[in-house]
C-alpha cells in the first residue's frame, strides 16, 4: 500500500509540475518554437471550466460522446475478437480476412467521413461507424497475435487428454491469448476516442469533439483546452475501466519483474 501511494504521489506531482510550467509559459508569453502568447493560462481555463460546469450543455456533449463510444466499442470488441480468433485458428480465415484488414487499417478516420455520410442514414450512425472502425483494428490484430502465440504444447496436451476443439478454444487458447486481447481492448478504447473526435468535428451537432471544434471556430481558446482535456480524461477513465474489468481474466498471469 505504501509503495502504491508513493507511485500515485509521484504521478500527481508530475502533473502539478506540468501545470505550473504551463502557467509560467502562458503568463510570461514564452515563445521559442512553441508560442504561448495566445494560450490561456491554467487559471483562465479553470475559471472557464467552472462556468461550463454550471450549465447543462457541457454535460450533454459528454453524454452524447459516451453513448457513441459505448455502442461503437462494444461492436468492435465482439466483431474484433471473433475475427481475430478465426484468423488465429484458421489459415483460410486469415488469408480471406487479412487483406481487408491491412488495406483498410491505414486509412485515417477523417478519410472515412464522406463515405460514412453517403452510406449511412444519420449523422449518429456515421459517427458510430467511424468510431467502430478505429477500435476494431487494434482488437483484431492483438487477438490474432495472442491466439497464434498460444503454446502448442498445451494444445497437444489437451488434445491427448480427449478435449474437443471447443474445449481447447475455451480453456486453452482464449485464456492463453487473453493478455494480448486485453492489450488490444485497451488500445482500441484509446483509438475509439481519437476516431470519435474526427467524426464529431465534421458531422456532429453534439459531442465533446464538436464542442472542441466549435470553440475553435468561435475563437474561445479556454474552451478548446477544456475540450481537449475532457477527451483525454474520458479516454483515460474508459481505458482504466477496461483494464480493471479484465483483471479477473488475468489472475493466472505472473507479475512482471519491473522494479
Amino acid at each position: 500500500m505504501k509503495a502504491t501511494g508513493t507511485r500515485y504521489l509521484v504521478r500527481t506531482l508530475a502533473l502539478v509540475a506540468a501545470v505550473m510550467l504551463w502557467q509560467l509559459a502562458s503568463t510570461n508569453g514564452f515563445h521559442f518554437y512553441i508560442n504561448f502568447d495566445n494560450i490561456p493560462a491554467p487559471s483562465v481555463v479553470g475559471a472557464a471550466l467552472v462556468s461550463e460546469l454550471t450549465g447543462q450543455e457541457f454535460y450533454l456533449h459528454i453524454l452524447h460522446s459516451l453513448q457513441r463510444v459505448a455502442i461503437a466499442y462494444v461492436l468492435a470488441v465482439v466483431v474484433g475478437v471473433v475475427l481475430g480468433v478465426a484468423m488465429g485458428r484458421s489459415r483460410w480465415a486469415e488469408d480471406i480476412i487479412l487483406p481487408y484488414i491491412e488495406l483498410l487499417r491505414p486509412i485515417p478516420a477523417v478519410a472515412w467521413i464522406p463515405l460514412a455520410i453517403l452510406m449511412l442514414p444519420t449523422e449518429q450512425s456515421s459517427i458510430i461507424f467511424i468510431t467502430f472502425l478505429g477500435a476494431l483494428f487494434p482488437v483484431v490484430l492483438n487477438t490474432v497475435h495472442g491466439v497464434e502465440q498460444t503454446n502448442s504444447v498445451l494444445i497437444r496436451a489437451a488434445r491427448s487428454l480427449g478435449a474437443s476443439k471447443t474445449a481447447i478454444l475455451w480453456h486453452v487458447v482464449l485464456p492463453g491469448a487473453m493478455p494480448s486481447i486485453v492489450a488490444g481492448l485497451a488500445i482500441g478504447m484509446g483509438v475509439a476516442w481519437f476516431s470519435l473526435l474526427a467524426g464529431e468535428i465534421i458531422s456532429g451537432q453534439y459531442g465533446i469533439g464538436y464542442y472542441t471544434w466549435n470553440s475553435y471556430t468561435l475563437i474561445q481558446y479556454p474552451q478548446i483546452i477544456i475540450g481537449m482535456l475532457t477527451i483525454g480524461g474520458l479516454g483515460t477513465l474508459c481505458t482504466l475501466l477496461v483494464r480493471y474489468s479484465c483483471n479477473p481474466l488475468l489472475k493466472w498471469q505472473a507479475k512482471g519483474g519491473r522494479s
